[in-house]
């Protein structure tokens, strides 16, 4: 009997060389799937994945069971029953300051496979894609090997391991935009059209990919599900103290000392993830604020150092989870100049299909920009202001915009001394004359 291990999601990982097919299944591999095909029907996979409370690691927390329940499930034989169902990783990680992903799939291309062959059974879907980040090129050659090796040894395809199941399993490059991880946009992009987000309802669960019933999970989402396959319910939520159940792969970037990814129980605090692992700040530098969880959440301060990186607790300190990586801003960089840098990504990455959009992150750029180069005023602060009610939630076609100025808003409540300093002072007090 394999022991359980406390970091499921990285134990297995090699950066250097991914393990083949052969020695992932010496290490305890494919057991969960196989556990899934053999043992336990359809709907008792489904309620082993919702009494683990596993929530979605891309950035909303979502009750991965709660997501798959709400696909329609049918008798054999009923006439009203699809012709397929489809499974997608959403695989395109953009999001600035997030790289977690990249890890699994570089790193245990056969964990997500095997995720995927067990949430494709669940919901039963027989065809699945992974819609990777374009840039991600050694993902994708490690990612095609390991999916030829599956259906080599009978882990894709027909009658998969001698059961009814049968699973094709399409590895999908993204051309591209940030706009391609919200999962309608994605659902666009995959058909071979443009990738603006979908009005929902109807939501993919019901018309997804070409009509079909779909669902949409991160990869490290799936990837959680061989290990609750193999071990249950109970084991996975006892690996946090927290109200969170289970891991988080968390990450840090920005002047510490060790920036990285470290696999951590679910609420570890800030404090433990930038100090225990991120080596603190570097020499001559102190913490001034930083993003909890990549480039679309507000900034919290060094008293939120506490916090636990949970879902409820960042968001009752004012922020969001999100990706769980977090970007680091030193009392030596400048928030204006930070802030204007992640909303000239956004203004880019828009897809420009509502006004609030299209037009409001260009405006918030031209207006950082300003103030930046000493040239602002007071009234800009009013503006940017407005323009952070413009496009807040409500008031966009998705979460783009509203995303995009979470850290410009609260810079605006957090630095605003920095702001004035730029207009009173005619430029940047961190870059000069810049």
């Amino acid at each position: 009997m394999i022991k359980a291990p406390d970091k499921p999601l990285t134990s297995l990982v090699n950066l250097e060389q991914p393990l083949s097919i052969e020695g992932y299944i010496e290490a305890g591999g494919y057991q969960g799937a196989e556990k899934a095909l053999h043992h336990l029907s359809r709907a008792e996979v489904l309620t082993l994945v919702e009494d683990s409370t596993l929530k979605g690691r891309g950035g909303a927390g979502f009750p991965t069971g709660m997501k798959w329940k709400c696909v329609p499930m049918y008798e054999p034989g009923d006439i009203n029953a699809p012709e397929c169902k489809y499974l997608v990783c959403n695989a395109d990680e953009m999001e600035p300051g997030t790289f977690k992903d990249r890890v699994l799939l570089e790193g245990v291309p056969h964990q997500l496979i095997e995720a995927m062959i067990i949430a494709a059974y669940t919901i039963g879907a027989e065809k699945a894609y992974i819609f990777l980040r374009g840039e991600y090129h050694l993902a994708a050659r490690r990612l095609q090997q390991a999916i030829d090796e599956a259906y080599r040894n009978n882990w894709l395809g027909e009658k998969i391991q001698g059961t009814d199941v049968h699973l094709d399993l399409y590895l999908h490059s993204s051309a591209g935009r940030y706009i391609c991880g919200e999962e309608t946009a994605l659902i666009n992009a995959l058909e071979g059209k443009r990738a603006n987000p979908r009005a929902k309802p109807p939501f993919p669960q019901f018309s997804g990919l070409f009509g079909k019933p779909t669902v949409v999970n991160n990869v490290e989402t799936l990837s959680n599900l061989p290990h609750i396959l193999k071990h249950g319910a109970d084991w996975f939520k006892g690996l946090s103290p927290d109200s969170d159940a289970g891991t988080k792969i968390y990450a840090a970037c920005g002047r510490v000392k060790t920036p990285g990814t470290w696999e951590l129980p679910m609420g570890a605090t800030i404090r433990e993830l930038l100090y225990d692992h991120g080596g603190g700040m570097l020499d001559g530098l102190k913490l001034k604020g930083l993003l909890p969880g990549g480039a679309s959440t507000d900034f919290l301060l060094p008293e939120h150092l506490d916090t636990p990186m949970d879902f409820n607790s960042i968001a009752k300190a004012g922020s969001r989870l999100g990706t769980g990586g977090l970007i680091v801003l030193d009392d030596h960089n400048c928030p204006v100049s930070m802030v204007l840098n992640l909303l000239q990504f956004f203004a880019q990455e828009s897809c420009g299909w509502c006004t609030p959009c299209r037009d409001g992150t260009p405006w918030a750029v031209e207006v950082l920009s300003r103030i930046e180069q000493g040239q602002g005023n007071k009234e800009d602060l009013d503006t940017l202001a407005k323009l952070c009610d413009f496009m807040w939630l409500g008031k966009t076609h998705c979460a783009l915009a509203p995303g995009a100025v979470e850290p410009l808003k609260s810079a605006l409540k957090y630095f605003h001394d920095d702001f004035e300093q730029h207009i009173d002072q005619g430029c940047c007090p961190y870059h000069g004359g810049h």
